[in-house]
């Protein structure tokens, strides 16, 4: 290929970055002007994609780990004909733009994750490689490959410096995903200064004891080894690669190149006048590319359509000489509806014997797994505990990628990020879990599925003080405050087996947030006759046959403590409704008018229940209501007695409404 006008192509994508960080004044040119030639190289002669299909299933994944350079991405999508034009490039960061100061997933089209939080791009690139190879174990045949697609990511230091990278690339390697490959942007420098400062180890030697192949570009200008090391990738069934590309961050500023200014501020006009020179770019006027640039890049775009047609071609083939499995990789991509598992009445069926919802649960998923083929989840080294494991669909490996279930070990960041990716891959229902007071590690990319509208769904047991004898670190407080607390995001804490069927149909509904179900360790009551009154985030369990004087609002495990409370209370002539919430969110949701057949204006004397942080309650107990719960942190030893010693009892409850 004629290097001039390669060469052009690549300083294209550094003018436009650059011009686009200068008239925002704001943003991050130091990893466009560096990174360039390798993102050119990846996605010029390597990338399969088709900008007019953007959700194409057998594309190629590229995920921009270091999202503060979204500048080059999107220049790369203008260049590459996706649609973002000129006038989305000179919006960079302005309110209501295709172009956000991160890239944004499902706001920009070719934009495969929502990237920006360092190193969260390996975890869903992981994720990402993982449903490939799982989907492509259950729907090819030797013959038709229908799933055959690679992933790709681009980091820098900062990413790699993140935990988060730590644990996703060490499951990759273990799990030898070998059409995963990272491209290591190698310029030693972050904010502060050199990555010497805190930044010593041997990164490759790192890679190679979590298990990948590495290669390293010496110069981060020179095309043809960053695309033989590409193609070396491309060729090896063995591993997963890292190949390091050193750069110079701020490449063609002379005054910047190398240094830690270059990373997050405007170069300033004088600086982008001299780097015009250095590079030998004649067009003085912004965002101006030659039209035999753009005449490259249609050239390229149009040998990108012809992987799509030939998979097209393939894809018909295999659907002539696999009709069945042809439906069933449809239904895994298109799923439609949940609304059908409202008439699977073994999904409804009401058990008898008191229950733990993390059992309950359990035995819902067993369930499920038969309804819902396309499941594939797991838990952070506590299977046998959160009971997430489906029995009989094997666990998933490099020599058994069918699997169904995943060891994600004992890595819940990197587990969080990792669902997203096989969500954000599409053909997947993924789920995690973890015990509840560990969602702490699990919120940066819970908030991210939430950010980014995934339908995620985090199954989190030992869900308070009744956890005992672990003690105080183990028992969440304010955890669920937190989760109610984010944008976008549902929480189910149901009290019987019923409720928890309700918040797995909730969640498995969910097109556009993730859900967390939080269950007990302790046994608990049934209580709930059909799960689907549970399906309004909060009903009347009791007492909704006359108006009520006191209402006891309660979730999960201490449903049980207002029934009782309400017994005693019922039993000397007070009229007290029980309500079950167990998701606030969904209950906010409803009309008006269920809002107030629930919880009538009229009755001010309310109690809300809780084994956990009171904070969130005041919505519904109003100034003259009670939230009896723990601002505290908790203590080691048997659940029974820790609910009394903080008040969890008949009789506290009893008193409190007796004040009111």
């Amino acid at each position: 290929m004629n290097k001039e006008i390669e060469t052009k192509a690549i300083n294209s994508i550094r003018i436009l970055s650059a011009d686009g960080i200068q008239k925002a004044n704001s943003g991050h040119p130091g990893l466009p002007l560096g990174a360039a030639p390798m993102a050119y190289t990846l996605w010029a002669k390597h990338l399969h994609f088709h900008p007019e299909h953007p959700d194409w299933d057998n594309r190629d994944r590229f995920v921009l780990s270091a999202g503060h350079g979204s500048m080059m991405l999107y220049s790369l999508l203008h260049l590459f004909s996706f649609g973002l034009t000129k006038d989305d490039l000179m919006q960079f960061r302005q309110l209501g733009s295709l172009t956000p100061g991160h890239p944004e997933y499902g706001h920009t089209k070719g934009i495969d994750a929502t990237t920006g939080p360092l190193g969260a791009g390996l975890a869903m690139a992981v994720g990402m490689a993982m449903a490939e190879s799982h989907l492509a174990a259950e729907f090819n045949k030797e013959d038709l490959k229908l799933v055959d697609h690679r992933t790709y990511a681009l980091c820098g230091d900062g990413c790699l410096m993140e935990g988060i990278s730590s644990e996703a690339l060490s499951l990759a390697g273990t799990l030898k995903l070998d059409k995963l490959t990272i491209l290591y942007d190698s310029n030693k420098i972050s904010i502060e200064g050199n990555t010497d400062i805190a930044f010593t180890e041997n990164v490759e030697q790192r890679m190679q004891a979590f298990g990948f192949k590495t290669l390293t570009v010496e110069d981060g200008n020179d095309i043809e080894a960053i695309s033989k090391a590409i193609e070396t990738a491309k060729e090896d069934c063995s591993a997963p690669y890292f190949i390091t590309i050193k750069t110079q961050i701020g490449y063609g500023v002379p005054k910047k190149m190398g240094s830690a200014s270059a990373h997050g501020e405007p170069l300033g006009e004088e600086n982008i006048k001299e780097m015009r020179k250095f590079l030998n770019w004649e067009e003085e006027e912004p965002f101006l590319v030659p039209k035999e640039v753009y005449a490259h890049y249609d050239a390229l775009v149009e040998e990108k359509k012809t992987s799509y047609s030939a998979w097209e071609e393939l894809r018909a083939k295999y659907e002539k000489a696999y009709p069945e499995c042809y439906a069933k990789y449809c239904a895994y991509h298109n799923p439609g509806s949940a609304a059908a598992l409202l008439q699977e009445e073994k999904l409804w069926t009401a058990v008898e014997k008191p229950e733990a919802t993390r059992s309950s649960s359990g035995e819902v998923i067993q369930i499920l797994k038969d309804l819902v083929p396309n499941l594939f989840g797991g838990s952070a080294d506590l299977a046998p505990s959160t009971k997430t494991e489906m029995k009989g669909e094997g666990f998933y490996s490099p020599e058994n990628p069918l699997g169904k279930n995943i060891h994600f070990g004992v890595r819940e960041l990197a587990m969080a990020g990792i669902a997203n990716g096989i969500l954000l891959h599409g053909g997947l229902r993924s789920y995690v879990a973890t015990f509840f007071v560990f969602s702490d590690y699990v919120k940066p990319m819970a908030r991210l599925a939430a950010l980014m509208g995934l339908p995620q769904i985090y199954v989190l047991t030992h869900d308070s003080i009744g956890v005992g004898e672990d003690g105080p670190t183990h028992e969440p407080i304010e955890q669920l405050a937190m989760l109610r607390s984010t944008p976008n995001f549902r929480v189910f804490r149901p009290c019987d087996r019923q409720e928890t069927a309700a918040a797995w149909f909730s969640a498995l509904s969910s097109t556009d947030c993730p859900t967390a179900i939080v269950l007990s360790r302790q046994n608990l009551p049934q209580y709930c006759k059909d799960g689907r009154d549970a399906l309004k985030g909060a009903y009347i369990l009791s007492g909704g046959e006359e108006e009520p004087e006191l209402i006891l609002m309660a979730t999960g495990s201490e449903v049980e403590l207002a029934e009782e409370a309400a017994k005693v209370l019922r039993g000397e002539g007070r009229a007290v409704r029980v309500v079950s919430m167990p998701s606030l969110e969904v209950f906010a949701l409803q009309s008006p008018e269920y809002q107030e057949k629930v919880l009538p204006k009229s009755c001010r004397k309310r109690i809300s229940i809780e084994a956990l942080s009171t904070f969130g309650w005041g919505k519904y107990v109003g100034f003259e209501g009670k939230s009896i719960g723990l601002d505290r942190f908790g203590a080691s030893g048997p659940a029974k007695s820790l609910f009394k010693e903080f008040g969890f009892t008949v009789e506290r409850v009893v008193e409190e409404a007796k004040s009111l």
